[in-house]
């Protein structure tokens, strides 16, 4: 099977957040499954992109509306990802540092994926599926289907894989002139409450809907951005599917940063050689139970509880725990986590910003993961904990509660109810009455750590859904 992969992250190309793992990772397990996979991402300004070689495959005009613009299909000449990567290179819209934020971002993903199709067309390089990853590409199902200048390329299946539903992509009737030309008894596809929605014309056009984890399939259908009606009369072509994580780079037993290796077998002696670095480098104690958090600073990943959960789980246990936290965001919350540092010193300290290599060492040398989101669509961080012996304590929400099951239920983590100061107070509470029980303690960590999230299973479920959209199509 021939599958194209789209999508406005792709690690290590560009990385905002989860959606750049499961880009650079599943693609890799399709392609040694016997699949032909590639993944066309845009050509920011990275360092990925000037540290490695790519070949100029094709070069044309894209057409936006009124505005002409050069692009140049680019390969990545050792397919070192385990796959082919493409970037589309629009000088103009993507030479920039940052995925996203700009005021053109309708503009600059238009113009993605107009490229991307007007490529296909003319290197009649034609695959079997396009699997598009959020609204940013999410137009290309109602182009393949009613664009004219689509239709010899229009029997393309597609598929929408809603990473985050919260955002849509709207954009005003104005710029509805950018899509190539079409009849307009069909612009009903492109509208959703008096707007253009890119993420609303995929789940109305593609052939199959899915989610990265059951549970958010669910939740969607009731809480979705206003989209929930929709969700709704596409439930019969939706199927949610748990993300994994790639084994081969989430290894505690190879993984070339962290400061001590290990395995299921000898984890506490490996865990704790990593929390001493870990500690060492943050001036912490590493005697004491280690909570961290990774992630972005918003009221989403429950960003906002931290200072408030942090300031009193320290004060009632400043003689037994750690905290660290590793994140960005909003500024707000930032400045709130940077003013505990000089009240807590020896305790708590916070990095802003993101390091993968320390990434990497948190979740190796930490205890407890904290992860009390509002909104967690599958997550990834608490499959990562998982693997490398830290204990999640999580929201039940989305993913979470498909992949961590509470201890208290024979199961791997801590879990709580409510995106609230006192549920993550109260869980942190938990974790340390577990973390001086170590028989109790390790057995977790190695029931965490012999779970099974690798994207072999995964795959498999995607290429699934790939062949009964074509078997739909063809009968």
């Amino acid at each position: 099977m021939k599958i194209f992969h789209l999508s406005a992250e792709c690690y290590p190309m560009a990385k905002v957040g989860g959606l750049a793992d499961v880009v650079g990772a599943l693609p890799k397990y399709q392609q040694n499954a016997g699949h032909q996979v590639r993944v066309v991402v845009p050509a920011y300004d990275t360092k990925f992109k000037h540290e490695n070689d790519f070949e100029t495959v094709h070069s044309d005009n894209v057409v936006l509306g009124n505005f002409i613009f050069t692009y140049n299909v680019l390969k990545e000449t050792t397919n070192k990802l385990g796959y082919e990567l493409y970037l589309i290179e629009i000088k103009e819209l993507f030479d920039r540092p940052n995925v996203y934020g700009y005021e053109d971002d309708i503009e600059r993903f238009l113009s993605f994926q107009i490229a991307t199709l007007d490529w296909i067309l003319a290197k009649n390089v034609i695959p079997d599926v396009i699997n598009c990853h959020d609204h940013h590409t999410g137009l290309i199902p109602f182009m393949l289907q009613f664009s004219y200048k689509y239709e010899a390329v229009s029997k393309i299946r597609t598929v929408i894989t809603i990473h985050n539903g919260l955002y849509q992509g709207w954009f005003g009737h104005d710029k509805m002139h950018y899509i190539p030309e079409f009849d307009v008894r069909h612009a009903g596809f492109l509208e959703w409450d008096n707007s253009l929605n890119s993420l609303a014309v995929a789940v109305k056009c593609a052939d199959a809907v899915t989610t990265v984890s059951p549970s958010y399939l669910d939740e969607i259908n009731v809480s979705a951005n206003g989209l929930e009606s929709l969700f709704n009369q596409m439930r019969s072509k939706s199927k949610g599917i748990l993300n994994g994580i790639d084994i081969e780079v989430w290894n505690p037993f190879t993984d070339k940063m962290l400061e001590s290796h290990y395995s299921i077998d000898n984890f506490e002696f490996g865990k704790q050689k990593n929390k001493e670095r870990l500690c060492e480098r943050f001036e912490l104690d590493s005697s004491k139970p280690l909570f961290s958090f990774i992630g972005r600073l918003f009221d989403e990943k429950g960003g906002d509880l931290l200072p408030q959960a942090s300031a009193i789980a320290l004060s009632e246990n400043f003689e037994n725990i750690n905290i660290l936290i590793l994140g960005s965001g909003n500024p707000d919350i930032e400045t709130q986590l940077l003013q505990l540092q000089n009240d807590y010193k020896g305790n708590y300290n916070v990095f802003i910003g993101y390091n993968e290599e320390l990434a990497h060492l948190i979740y190796a040398g930490s205890d407890f993961i904290l992860m009390p989101s509002r909104v967690e669509p599958c997550g990834l961080n608490q499959m990562y904990a998982l693997r490398y012996g830290t204990v999640p304590i999580v929201r039940r929400t989305g993913g979470l509660r498909d992949t961590v099951i509470d201890f208290g239920d024979d199961g791997n983590g801590i879990c709580h109810n409510q995106a609230s100061v006192e549920d993550v107070c109260y869980s942190i509470n938990r974790a340390v009455n577990l973390y001086d029980d170590k028989t109790g303690f390790n057995k977790i960590i190695k029931k965490g750590m012999a779970t099974d999230h690798s994207w072999e299973r995964v795959c498999q479920e995607y290429i699934e859904t790939y062949n009964q959209i074509i078997q739909k199509n063809e009968s």
